[in-house]
């Protein structure tokens, strides 16, 4: 399906990211989304290790403590910031 795709189709898919993102969005779009795709290999190991650890039986039981690791924070982007008018016309 996307073997077909040359570099003037990507170059033409890119531009039409940016036109709908602008270029200054995509820095923070890139970042969320490599930040997405690590919680989610992370998510997938911790499931992989609790599915070896179920098979092992009880000789491996250990106790891990989740407080001490900190969550991982949403990707936050802040709206335009609007200036209030210093114009006093009364």
């Amino acid at each position: 399906m996307l073997g077909n795709l040359g570099g003037v189709h990507l170059l033409i898919i890119l531009g039409i990211i940016i036109l709908l993102f602008g270029a200054t969005k995509l820095p923070a779009l890139a970042k969320g989304l490599g930040q997405s795709i690590n919680i989610f290999k992370k998510e997938m190991g911790d499931d992989d290790k609790k599915a070896k650890g179920t098979d092992a039986g009880a000789q491996n039981t250990t106790v891990t403590n989740t407080a001490a690791e900190p969550a991982p924070q949403p990707v936050v982007n802040p709206g335009p910031s609007v200036q209030p008018n210093s114009d006093s016309r009364n």
